[in-house]
């Protein structure tokens, strides 16, 4: 799903899906453990972009059946950590998604990279590609959300704000230094290349040098909605809360408005 802007800026939410085709729900464990780590409500949270003219690119279909921020050829983004692979076979907190002996195989794998990773990426790249035909720099900006307590995959509580460059390859310094200025005005808790240092999309397109910046925002989704403790069927996911989530859009746009300045050349 594109929404086509004229700015320079592309913003790509590709865990906010939760369609998960008929044969492949047949081999899971729970529909709802399946969608249990969907990027919930970022779309919305991010609705705003649109009037400051940013291409917007969604997939719907769920990060279980297949994960477009990852690694196609299966490389882990985060050696010696916890991580979920192309086609995930467990939640962040390791519970199994599939039915013993259900779990996709090489060729289902391949199956479901052509049915949805590739028309995602033709899409993303292809926007990225008229946006930069008309602007000297492009900004590809990848949202994300996760629960702000995941013991599994970081200790503590995940700061608010995760802002992630790959150690700074994926964008000029000074386009990173704009956005976490504006995190610092907000009184949100911030990060740079922290425990997300940013993802498949941000590593495979940030190409500084040919004009296209890239950089993720990994959000505690402890700032737009009611997180629970402990997660569990009934009370998750925790429905979109739009009084909590204003402050955080505040936010959000001065991050986006400081990416545009960056790529109009106004810093």
């Amino acid at each position: 799903m594109v929404h086509q802007g004229d700015a320079p800026l592309v913003i790509a939410f590709p865990h906010t899906g939760t369609t998960i085709p008929l044969e492949i729900e047949q081999t899971l464990r729970s529909p709802w453990l399946a969608l249990k780590d969907t990027d919930w409500w970022v779309d919305a949270l991010y609705a705003f972009a649109r009037d400051l003219g940013a291409t917007t690119i969604r997939t719907g279909m769920s990060r279980t059946v297949i994960d477009v921020n990852r690694d196609p050829a299966g490389v882990s983004l985060y050696p010696g950590q916890i991580t979920t692979s192309l086609c995930p076979t467990e939640t962040f907190d390791g519970e199994p998604f599939y039915r013993p002996g259900q779990e996709p195989d090489a060729t289902e794998t391949a199956r479901r990279r052509t049915a949805w990773f590739d028309p995602y990426h033709g899409a993303l790249a292809g926007e990225i590609a008229r946006l930069r035909s008309r602007h000297a720099r492009v900004i590809v900006y990848d949202a994300h959300a996760i629960r702000g307590h995941v013991p599994r995959l970081f200790p503590g509580d995940l700061p608010d704000l995760n802002v992630g460059t790959n150690g700074g390859t994926t964008c000029a310094p000074a386009l990173a230094e704009a956005v976490m200025a504006a995190c610092q005005r907000s009184p949100c808790t911030h990060v740079l290349d922290g425990r997300f240092k940013g993802g498949w999309t941000t590593r495979h397109y940030g190409d500084p040098g040919a004009g296209i910046h890239a950089i993720q925002m990994e959000l505690a989704m402890r700032t737009y909605l009611a997180e629970p403790p402990v997660t569990a069927w009934g009370n998750w996911p925790a429905d979109y809360d739009p009084a909590r989530a204003a402050p955080l859009q505040s936010t959000l746009r001065e991050v986006l408005e400081a990416a545009l300045a960056f790529a109009k050349g106004h810093s």
